[in-house]
């Protein structure tokens, strides 16, 4: 039996001009406003941000059968994704404008199985450190009743764009 899933997600394509003309935090947060469009990639993973601080970002998903692996849970890739999304925009919050950064190397450990049985998962980031070519943040994915399901770590090289 096949089960056909639909979405919808954000048509607007990002302006890289613009997101480079202001710092990150705004940027962030007129995403959470609606004034940027959210990445797409959001969308097809049922999963969104909810808050953006300086070094600090939150994201929020829902695991469905859609992301199960064939062991009958939630796949690793999934809260992986959501994980670095929410490391990648900690370290986005700190940039100044003109400044971009790219993940570096990225580190998961997956400490409890997530099935749709779980409502909600939430991702909480935070900064470690925050240098002119380097910065470094680490998360936690917790279920709806504040239960640890993953942590992870990221180290992302901070540029100046071409």
């Amino acid at each position: 039996m096949m089960i056909e899933r639909s979405y919808a997600y954000e048509g607007r394509a990002a302006e890289r001009s613009l997101m480079l003309s202001m710092p990150g935090l705004e940027y962030l947060r007129g995403i959470l406003r609606g004034d940027y469009p959210a990445a797409p990639i959001s969308a097809t993973l049922h999963f969104y941000p909810v808050e953006f601080d300086h070094g600090r970002a939150v994201f929020e998903g829902v695991p469905e059968r859609f992301a199960y692996n064939p062991l009958g849970s939630v796949h690793g890739g999934w809260a992986a994704t959501l994980l670095d999304s929410a490391l990648g925009c900690a370290v986005h919050t700190t940039l100044p404008a003109g400044k971009v950064y790219t993940t570096v190397d990225l580190s998961i450990s997956l400490v409890r199985t997530i099935t749709e049985r779980v409502q909600r998962v939430r991702c909480e980031a935070t900064l470690v450190h925050a240098g002119s070519t380097v910065a470094t943040a680490q998360a936690r994915l917790v279920d709806d009743t504040g239960v640890l399901c993953a942590h992870a770590t990221t180290t992302c090289l901070i540029m100046t764009p071409r």
